[in-house]
Parts: structure tokens; sequence; C-alpha cells
């Protein structure tokens, strides 16, 4: 039992020293205070996994700021591959039929997939990011297949009335 407490302690101490540090690192990055809060809490979350194996001087602070850098870089390639294939399922999607639909701005529609409800968020980006079929995203979400191809009609509405709010188009 001794090595449990002796690990925490350490971690909590590391955290202490540590936290400023690696939340400013990933801060001065994203620009953004909720981005930059869940990548401090993956990467603490990183350490504390690591800190049951590895002597504790092995586990640093700068060491820290690098698994932040790693988390940051993944944080990265999941917007930019949201992105893409947000503007994949607009350009190459034949099931839409709309021209307004071949112009969404990848960035922009990242940010009003943020700002969606956490339902429309969910079953948009399973459906959409994720290309799970409707069936799929039904079973992930609990619901009937007809209540989730409304609740997509219904997220779909939403995140295009966001959208154009946004530009000034409304």
């Amino acid at each position: 039992m001794a090595e449990p407490d002796h690990a925490a302690e350490v971690l909590l101490a590391l955290y202490e020293r540590a936290l400023p540090v690696v939340y400013g690192y990933l801060f001065d990055r994203c620009r953004d205070r909720a981005t930059a809060e869940d990548l401090t809490s993956e990467t603490f979350l990183a350490a504390a996994r690591t800190v049951r194996g590895r002597p504790e001087d092995e586990v640093t602070v700068p060491w820290l700021v690098g698994v932040a850098r790693h988390k940051l870089v993944d944080h990265w390639r999941r917007v930019a591959r949201t992105e893409r294939v947000l503007m994949e399922v607009a350009a190459d999607n034949p099931t839409i039929d709309e021209p307004w639909d071949a112009h969404v701005d990848g960035l922009r529609a990242t940010e009003v997939l943020d700002e969606l409800g956490a339902h429309h968020r969910a079953a948009l980006t399973l459906r959409y990011v994720d290309g799970l079929p409707v069936r799929e995203v039904a079973d992930a979400l609990g619901r009937t297949e007809h209540a989730t191809e409304a609740l997509l009609v219904r997220a779909r509405r939403a995140f295009r009335q966001a959208y154009e709010e946004g530009e000034g188009v409304a």
C-alpha cells in the first residue's frame, strides 16, 4: 500500500509545480480556454497513468510539456480531420441536394458544431464526422432509427441556421 500513496504524493507535487506551465504552454498555442483546460486534463491523466509505472525522477515538468505538445498535436489532427470530413461531406456527398451545402467553410463548421446543443452535436458528429450509418447513430444514442432521422433533420436545420447567422446571411 505504501507504493500507491507514494505515487499519489509524487503526482500531486508534480501537478502543483507543472499546472501553470502546462496550461500556459497549451493556452499560448491554442488561444482557447476550454481547449487548453481539456488538453491540460488529458496531459495530467497521461501523467497519472505513467507515474504508476515509472520512477519519479523520469516524470518532470519538461516531460509533461512534451506530453502536452503531443496532446495538442492530437487535438489539431482531430480538428483537421473533422474539417476535412465536413468539407468532403459538403463537396462529395450525393445526398446533398442544396447548393448551400457545397459552400461550407470547414473551420466555421467546426465552430458552429461546437456551439450546438449536445444532442445535435452528437448526432451530427456520429453521422457526418465519424461516418456512421443512421442505424449505428441510433444505437449509439439509444434511440430508434426513425427518431434519429428526425433528430438529424432538426440538427442539420439548427446547424444551418447557426452557420448562416454567424456569416450574417440569416
